[in-house]
C-alpha cells in the first residue's frame, strides 16, 4: 500500500492474506486439514479416482522427498 492516493485501502489481495492469517490463528492446522480432507472426498466423488491417478503422473514429488522450504511470511 504505498500509494498515496489509496491511502486507507488495501487491495483484494491484501484483504485475502489478511483474513486467511485471521482464519489460521483462530482456527489452526487442524481446521485446514478437515476442509482439505473435506475438498478431496468432494471431488473424488464429482471427478473419480482416475482424476487423482491423472493429476499423480503429471508432477510433483512425494512429501517425503521435498526439501525443505522456507515458508513466505
Amino acid at each position: 500500500m504505498s500509494d498515496e492516493g489509496n491511502r486507507g485501502k488495501m487491495t483484494h489481495e491484501e484483504a485475502g492474506r489478511k483474513g486467511g492469517q485471521k482464519v489460521a490463528r483462530e482456527r489452526g492446522p487442524k481446521f485446514f486439514r478437515e476442509i482439505g480432507r473435506k475438498g478431496g472426498e468432494k471431488v473424488a466423488e464429482e471427478r473419480g479416482s482416475e482424476f487423482y491417478r491423472e493429476i499423480g503422473k503429471k508432477g510433483g514429488e512425494s512429501r517425503g522427498n521435498r526439501q525443505s522450504k522456507p515458508k513466505a511470511v
